[in-house]
């Protein structure tokens, strides 16, 4: 009796293979044939999950994206926080590389952002969503940390989410790029917390 293929095991498979060569040598670099060699399967497997290219990044980037929301929400856990001091602080030092799979996602996403600038398959709202997800989270959070006043009351939750997280990405780039070290990083993300939970 043959063996039963599964589909989503297979199709998962070869978009890890993706991320991988990806973190390698970058998005830019990546082609059906290399990602083909890299999973140890043929071209024409690659081709019969993914008729392009595009879609295998955009199914790509939706595996990447829930790989992050698992390791965002696991530091959370760890971290015991049950404020939102401590809630957004661990969501935001999970924006720093510090181990292997943090540093590949920030290096894949940001490579992917500036493609899909100039390919709009590759943007548009589905690009956005996490983004803009995570965004209505930390309003949420801060919202409420002024509600129990430990955020400025003065402060403009949406604006200070935009902020924060502008923040958090630039860091994270300067890392990526050598500019200053995760530790310093988190220093910075403490650092401007701090302005915004005085107490």
């Amino acid at each position: 009796m043959p063996k039963l293929v599964d589909h989503e095991e297979r199709r998962a498979h070869i978009i890890d293979a993706l991320l991988r060569s990806a973190a390698n040598s970058g998005l830019h670099s990546v082609t059906m044939r290399s990602v083909a060699i890299e999973a140890g399967v043929s071209v024409r497997l690659v081709q019969y999950y993914f008729d392009t290219k595009e879609q295998l990044l955009l199914a790509a980037m939706t595996r990447l994206t829930a790989r992050m929301g698992e390791r965002v929400q696991r530091r959370v856990r760890a971290s015991g926080a049950t404020d939102p001091r401590g809630i957004i602080e661990a969501v935001l030092l999970e924006a720093v590389p510090t181990d292997e799979e943090s540093r590949a996602f920030h290096l894949i996403h940001t490579e992917y952002a500036v493609l899909s600038v100039t390919d709009p398959a590759l943007g548009g709202p589905r690009f956005l969503a996490a983004p803009n997800e995570m965004e209505a989270f930390l309003t949420a959070q801060l919202t409420a940390a002024q509600q129990t006043g430990t955020a400025d009351p003065q402060l403009d939750p949406r604006q200070e989410a935009v902020v924060v997280l502008a923040v958090s990405a630039g860091l994270g780039l300067s890392v990526l790029l050598g500019q200053r070290t995760a530790e310093a990083a988190t220093t910075v993300l403490r650092y401007h917390l701090g302005r915004l939970f005085p107490g």
